[in-house]
């Protein structure tokens, strides 16, 4: 009810703004008119319309990014006493493994969102929430997640506390197709941005901050089509005797363009009237060092948005090993600063500070980015079940096999004993190795008693005797 009343508050506010105007989707210029536009017209004039898109460079490094996080799984773990489990907030596992909404999958979510960052400097999505009902009170479950265009949103801090406390964050969207108007709070909002920012709210985008270099890759790749256009034939000097009028010029110089440029021109004969001479400009690509300036201004573009070479099909100075290390590298120099910004957002605002105080967060696997041939796979799962890190079920799933029965026991070498079995062991042979106590010497033998052995001898003689 606060929110709602917010929005509308603010609507009426933001009504006679000069900014609040919004644009509907056009689809007349974005698909060939029927009134007898070939194909060939329609990606003439569309293609004249992409703007940053239209670099190659550009569109290869977004494309790479975005795809990049859209394969990657997400998982939600709870921190126990005995361990890391997967969590029990099956809303949020839904929502964020299985189906943001139900239009989209995960895949296509994520990299939706990687997509507005990189190209706007930031990415929103509005976390829906429903109050589930109980015995006593309730709980907020996650029903959606809903992706908001970047450049439908404007963030906005609350310095004077007027809709709630001072200093809060608000995110105004505008829809895009109804022009209806929202205003959310900052716990309903999931927000990424590039790492260039000033302020830590807002990020900026690559394409603002190197503009001019992507403008000068834009001015290549035209010079390159128009070269093509023309069947790649340079410029030409018309030599003639003799005063024309203007006129007269545009209509010998469009009678020389209509016998030349194009490719259905090409290895045919030119007519020379007699008197003139043409002189073609021999200007070669490869003394302006035109691919070796492409090819630089392509590495400088991937290099500010972390990309590697060779994911710009550039392996001039790779090989199969390189190329492997570079992917490593990627993913240690490039995404993980995305990944943990991700999670770090998910865990705070779609689990809540409730679950985070209970242990639980989010976690995207990366491992997925590193997998490697079947014969490594099988030695790594041998490596971690025989030395107990892995049950044998555990490997079979990530296998997608079935369990087997007594699976479910870790597995160690019996060659080997626990670190304190093996210390105390240690201390009793060093116990054992020590000198024997000093014993007490034995007293000498006492003298014979002359009285004694003299009783025995007549006891001795008596007996004898009597015998």
């Amino acid at each position: 009810m606060k929110t709602q009343f917010l929005t509308d508050f603010f609507r009426k506010i933001v009504s006679f703004m000069p900014w609040n105007r919004w644009r509907r989707y056009n689809s007349a210029a974005t698909t060939p008119s029927q009134s007898g536009e070939s194909l060939a017209e329609w990606l003439a004039r569309v293609g004249k319309k992409r703007g940053i898109w239209s670099e190659i460079t550009y569109f290869t490094c977004m494309k790479t990014l975005a795809e990049t996080l859209g394969k990657i799984p997400w998982n939600v773990f709870r921190t126990t006493p005995k361990g890391v489990n997967e969590s029990r907030r099956k809303d949020v596992i839904r929502v964020l493994k299985y189906r943001p909404n139900k239009f989209m999958t995960p895949t296509i979510f994520w990299s939706t969102m990687e997509m507005n960052r990189n190209h706007f400097g930031n990415g929103y999505a509005y976390i829906e929430r429903r109050f589930k009902r109980k015995k006593y009170g309730g709980t907020y479950e996650v029903r959606n997640l809903w992706i908001m265009p970047s450049n439908c949103v404007k963030v906005l801090v609350d310095d004077s506390g007027i809709f709630d406390g001072a200093g809060e964050v608000w995110y105004w969207y505008t829809d895009p197709y109804s022009g209806k108007q929202y205003l959310f709070p900052t716990d309903d909002v999931i927000h990424v941005k590039t790492s260039h920012t000033l302020n830590g709210i807002t990020g900026l985008p690559v394409q603002d901050i190197l503009r001019e270099t992507i403008e000068g890759a834009k001015s290549g790749q035209k010079y390159l089509d128009k070269l093509y256009e023309q069947g790649m034939t340079a410029k030409a000097t018309l030599e003639y005797t003799g005063t024309l009028s203007p006129e007269a010029k545009e209509a010998l110089r469009q009678a020389f363009e209509d016998f030349g440029n194009g490719p259905q021109n090409t290895g045919r004969i030119m007519p020379v009237p007699l008197g003139m001479k043409l002189t073609p400009l021999d200007i070669k690509l490869t003394d302006a060092q035109y691919f070796e300036l492409r090819k630089y201004t392509a590495l400088q573009i991937a290099g500010a948005m972390g990309v590697k070479p060779n994911q710009i099909n550039d392996y001039e100075k790779s090989s199969y090993a390189n190329s492997e290390m570079q992917q490593l590298t990627f993913l240690t120099d490039t995404e993980l600063f995305i990944l943990k910004q991700y999670e770090e957002e998910t865990t705070f605002k779609v689990l809540g500070a409730e679950s985070m105080e209970d242990g639980e967060y989010t976690k995207m696997n990366e491992k997925v980015l590193l997998r490697t041939d079947s014969k490594t796979q099988m030695e790594i799962f041998q490596s971690a079940v025989g030395s107990g890190i892995y049950l044998i079920n555990e490997a079979r799933e990530k296998l997608d096999m079935e369990g087997v029965e007594g699976g479910d026991r870790p597995l160690v070498n019996g060659t080997m004993i626990p670190l304190t079995v093996a210390i105390s062991k240690t201390d009793e042979k060093q116990v054992g190795q020590e000198p024997p106590p000093p014993t007490a010497q034995a007293a000498p033998p006492a003298p014979p008693d002359p009285g004694a052995g003299h009783e025995d001898d007549q006891e001795g003689g008596e007996a004898r005797h009597e015998g």
